[in-house]
């Protein structure tokens, strides 16, 4: 019996083939990678998204100044739609960015039948429009830190008055001194400015007359000059892209410093040729572990990006590739992520927020409570480290060896410290109740899947040790996302990835004008708003180094976060899939993917 015939026999390949169903999905004389993801999007606006997923769609469908190189390690910035490395003043406020020629955005009826050639005032546009109060853009605090001359009052302008933002008004700080040479003017050093540029965060060139055109349905129409564009998308199921027909000549030249024999393989095969290597690529949003884990077993998706936990011991016990997937030619890669989890509790919510000891008490009694180590053993299978800072690893500071409180599992400490702000069962019934005698109960909100189910039992059985009613609130990530931002929540778990080398977006989690968008604890502490500042304008540096040390102290004394761990990532891909590696950073990589059709063809 093949493997086809068993899984059909058992009822998994109706399962799996239930997600990948579909037009195109075996497109004759086409290669197609297929692959899931475990939450779903919530749309391919570069002003107005900030998830993950998300990120993944727009950087393959727009192009920012700058990426980061595919192969190179450590990660090494290269320039994408510019042609070098900025220009850049003694003082680190002037940036002169000059941009390749003949670099065109995808064909859309908005051209009206003529090739449209990306030029600076794209990038000028497109800036401005995180600024624009109308988009609500996540990461605008970020970009306000950088004092951008005139764009910070522009959007003030605009809020103040409540009128629409004003593109048009020219303003010192921003502005395209010729056909393809960009200028920007800081109002303070930023030695880590350029970096910025190479996140997937600003992988977003548009077009002013495509917005405009789109208007408030511009999520559903990313039309970009990256190496694909947006054929089909069904919400929170199906996304499908297609090779974008006027990408640029764009041979692969890159190299990589690593004795990794296998990096330099893949150099070594990539070398000369032309990008994107695949015609098609399709995305499924499949949420629960199972059907995402079949669905690759059954080879109707190509790569397994983060293997379920569930599955694990099945296919990589003792951290080896099993013999039986072995056999079939499936290759495996295990890596620490530049990654973290945590629980984030609303700092301005009535119980679980504020600064004052009883309140800070509270947030670290749960801290101290949360068995981590539990959480990487039995529902992440071992596959994750314990966490002791809000830094990810992989960025500038991080240290392996850091042991903070924050690090911590003991019970009898967070009892103790529960006992003595008042924080006791008054009435006998084996719960705890506020100092004031009103009931005490933690509300934590949490996606209804699988994995994080496992993730919640270990939860509530921290919380029934400490005597602490745990509630869940289950609600899907884009709303969950919202209802953080507008700090309508009490506590809620997730991760994030690191999308470069600098710090500071892991600590932005805590700067107080941050909230609402990459701040979503709503954490406002002035000596930690004021060292982050000077973190902010001072480059690597031991005197930088001390500074991160500090703001630090400060995040685990008062537990705006309680960090959990730091996720491994084991990705699995068939043998017909070649060039694939996971990058610390770069969410970039589908154009270097390539597909063997005829082995596709013959396997099973």
């Amino acid at each position: 019996m093949s493997r086809r015939e068993f899984l059909r026999a058992s009822g998994a390949l109706a399962t799996a083939t239930a997600f990948t169903s579909g037009p195109g999905v075996h497109a004759q004389g086409k290669k197609v990678f297929r692959y899931a993801f475990p939450s779903a999007e919530t749309g391919f606006d570069p002003a107005q998204i900030s998830d993950l997923y998300s990120r993944n769609i727009t950087s393959h469908i727009f192009d920012s100044l700058y990426a980061y190189d595919y192969l190179a390690r450590p990660a090494r910035i290269k320039p994408l739609a510019a042609t070098a490395l900025p220009d850049i003043s003694d003082d680190f406020r002037v940036f002169t960015f000059r941009l390749r020629r003949g670099i065109f955005f995808q064909d859309d009826p908005v051209f009206k039948g003529t090739r449209r050639e990306l030029i600076a005032q794209d990038f000028v546009y497109s800036l401005k429009r995180f600024f624009d109060p109308r988009w609500k853009s996540p990461i605008v605090a970020g970009l306000e830190e950088f004092k951008i001359l005139g764009l910070n009052e522009l959007r003030q302008r605009s809020l103040k008055e409540k009128t629409p933002f004003n593109y048009d008004i020219d303003v010192e700080g921003l502005r395209a001194l010729d056909r393809y040479t960009l200028q920007i003017r800081l109002a303070a050093t930023a030695p880590h400015f350029v970096e910025t540029f190479a996140q997937p965060d600003l992988h977003g060139a548009v077009a002013r007359e495509v917005v405009e055109a789109y208007d408030d349905t511009i999520m559903a129409h990313p039309v970009g000059t990256g190496p694909f564009r947006l054929v089909d998308w069904r919400r929170s199921s199906r996304i499908v892209l297609a090779r974008n027909e006027h990408y640029r000549e764009d041979l692969f030249n890159e190299s990589t410093s690593s004795e990794d024999s296998r990096l330099q393989q893949i150099a070594s095969a990539l070398n000369g040729k032309k990008l994107p290597l695949v015609d098609r690529v399709e995305i499924y949003i499949i949420e629960e572990q199972q059907p995402r884990w079949l669905a690759f077993l059954n080879a109707e998706h190509d790569l397994l990006d983060r293997l379920p936990n569930n599955f694990v011991n099945i296919a990589a016990p003792t951290g080896h590739l099993a013999p039986g997937l072995k056999r079939r030619g499936i290759q495996m890669s295990r890596v620490l992520g530049a990654d973290i989890t945590y629980t984030v509790f609303n700092m301005k919510h009535p119980l679980i927020g504020g600064y004052t000891p009883d309140k800070v008490a509270l947030r670290r009694a749960i801290s101290l409570g949360l068995n981590v180590e539990e959480e990487i053993r039995i529902p992440r299978r071992g596959q994750a480290r314990q966490a002791q800072a809000p830094l990810n690893p992989h960025t500038y500071g991080y240290d392996p060896e850091l042991r903070t409180e924050m690090g911590t599992y003991d019970l009898p400490r967070a009892r103790a410290l529960l006992d003595l702000y008042g924080y006791v069962d008054r009435n006998g019934d084996g719960w705890r109740e506020q100092p004031d005698g009103s009931p005490l109960v933690i509300e934590y909100s949490t996606p209804p899947d699988d994995g994080q189910r496992q993730l919640d039992e270990i939860r509530k059985r921290n919380f029934d040790k400490l005597g602490v009613r745990l509630e869940l609130k289950y609600g899907k990530w884009p709303e969950l996302l919202k209802s953080a931002r507008a700090a309508q929540f009490m506590s809620w778990g997730l991760g994030s990835s690191a999308t470069g080398y600098d710090s500071r977006p892991g600590l932005q989690r805590g700067y107080g004008p941050a909230a609402g968008g990459q701040n979503l604890s709503h954490f406002d502490h002035p000596e930690f708003n004021r060292l982050y500042d000077q973190i902010r304008v001072t480059p690597n540096s031991p005197e930088r180094l001390a500074l991160i040390q500090q703001a630090i102290r400060i995040w685990v004394a008062y537990v705006p976060y309680k960090v959990h761990v730091h996720r491994i990532f084991t990705d699995l891909w068939h043998p017909w899939v070649s060039n694939y590696v996971r990058h610390p950073f770069s969410y970039r990589f589908w154009e270097y993917i390539d597909i063997d059709a005829a082995v596709r063809t013959n396997d099973g």
